[in-house]
C-alpha cells in the first residue's frame, strides 16, 4: 500500500460562491434581475396602451401593499439619460407608486425598437388589456416601423388574423364620442362594429343608446342592419326615435314597450308590410303546429273574456283586423 499523501481537492474562487444546497440544484441566477427605485423608471412614450382603469389600478395597489409585486416588470436602460424605460408592466409600476412603494423588481433587457413595440403589442393583445382604439394606433405605428409593410405582414408579426386586424382598424373611422367610449370601456369593440357604415345621426343615436341600455352586440347589429335601409340624413331627434323604436321592438323591457311592440307588429301585418319586421326579430317561418300552439295559449286566456279591460279589448280588435287582412289577402282568395 502506497505511503504517498493523498492530494487534497483544489477549490476555485467560483466554488466559494456556488450554492451547494439541495434547493439550488437545476437553478441558475438571472443576472438581469434587479430591484430598481421607482423614481429611476419612466413609462415608454411609445407604449401602445394609454388608458388605465383607475378602479383596477386601485385594486392592484391594494394587493401590492399586502403581497408586494409578484411579477417583475421588464425595462430597458437608456444610457444617454441614465434612466430605465418600461417595456412591459407599466400598470404594475403605476400601482406600485399608488401603493407608495419605494422600488419594484425588474428584469433589464436590451430590446430593439421594432421588437419592443411588437412585444408590447403582443402582451396586450394576448392579455386583452389594450382597448381597440389603442391597438389600432399601435398597429399603424408598427406598420410604419416595418417600412409600411403589407397589413398581412403586420398581422403575422403580432400573431392575429388579417380579418381581426381590419376589425381593429375600423374603430378609427368611428366618431370621437364612440372612440372615447371604447377607451373607457363603456363600449366593446364588438359592440362598436354595429356603428360602422351608419349615417352620423344614426351612429350617434345608436352609440348613446348602447351605452345607456348596455345593448348586446347582436341586438345592436340587428338595429344597425334595419337603420341602413332608412332614408339618408335623418335629423338628430328623428334618428333617436328610429333607434329607440327598433330597440323596443327587439327587446321590450316593460309592459308599455311590449304593448307598443304588439301594436306595431299587428299594424304591419294588417298593412301587409311585416316581412322586414319578421327578419328584424328573427321570427321563424310559420308552421301549422306552431300556430296551433300559439292560438291555443290565446284561446285559454280568452276563456276568461268577461274579465277583459278596455286595453285588452283594443289589442284584440287590432288582432282581428290583422287576421282579417291575412284571410282577405288575394293569395288566400285563390
Amino acid at each position: 500500500m502506497s505511503d504517498r499523501p493523498r492530494r487534497s481537492r483544489r477549490f476555485s474562487v467560483e466554488d466559494l460562491f456556488t450554492d451547494t444546497r439541495p434547493q439550488a440544484t437545476g437553478v441558475a441566477d438571472l443576472t438581469e434581475a434587479k430591484v430598481i427605485d421607482l423614481d429611476r423608471i419612466e413609462p415608454d412614450p411609445d407604449q401602445p396602451r394609454h388608458h388605465f382603469d383607475e378602479n383596477r389600478l386601485a385594486e392592484l395597489a391594494d394587493a401590492i401593499r399586502l403581497e408586494g409585486v409578484l411579477q417583475p416588470i421588464v425595462v430597458r436602460y437608456d444610457g444617454g439619460r441614465d434612466i430605465y424605460v418600461i417595456v412591459h408592466g407599466e400598470r404594475r409600476w403605476r400601482a406600485s407608486k399608488l401603493a407608495e412603494q419605494q422600488s419594484i423588481p425588474a428584469i433589464v433587457r436590451d430590446v430593439p425598437e421594432r421588437r419592443r413595440l411588437v412585444q408590447q403589442l403582443m402582451e396586450n393583445v394576448v392579455r386583452d388589456d389594450l382597448n381597440a382604439i389603442d391597438r389600432a394606433a399601435a398597429l399603424r405605428a408598427l406598420r410604419a416601423q416595418m417600412d409600411n409593410a403589407p397589413w398581412e405582414q403586420v398581422a403575422d408579426a403580432v400573431g392575429i388574423k388579417r380579418s381581426r386586424l381590419f376589425q381593429l382598424l375600423g374603430t378609427e373611422k368611428l366618431s370621437d364620442a364612440a372612440q372615447d367610449d371604447i377607451r373607457s370601456g363603456k363600449l366593446s369593440e364588438k359592440q362598436s362594429r354595429a356603428l360602422q357604415g351608419l349615417t352620423p345621426a344614426h351612429q350617434e343615436a345608436l352609440r348613446a343608446l348602447m351605452v345607456e341600455e348596455d345593448i348586446s352586440a347582436a341586438t345592436a347589429m340587428k338595429i344597425a342592419q334595419a337603420l341602413r335601409t332608412y332614408a339618408e340624413g335623418p335629423s338628430h331627434s328623428s334618428a333617436q326615435s328610429d333607434v329607440r323604436t327598433l330597440f323596443d321592438l327587439l327587446e321590450p323591457k316593460d309592459a308599455e314597450a311590449l304593448r307598443s311592440q304588439t301594436h306595431t307588429l299587428l299594424l304591419a301585418v294588417q298593412q301587409r308590410q311585416s316581412s322586414d319586421l319578421a327578419r328584424l326579430l328573427g321570427v321563424p317561418r310559420i308552421s301549422d303546429d306552431r300556430l296551433t300552439k300559439d292560438v291555443s295559449v290565446l284561446a285559454k286566456s280568452l276563456t276568461r273574456a268577461e274579465e277583459l279591460g278596455e286595453e285588452s279589448k283594443s289589442t284584440l280588435a287590432e288582432l282581428r283586423d290583422a287576421i282579417d287582412a291575412i284571410l282577405d289577402s288575394p293569395e288566400k282568395r285563390k
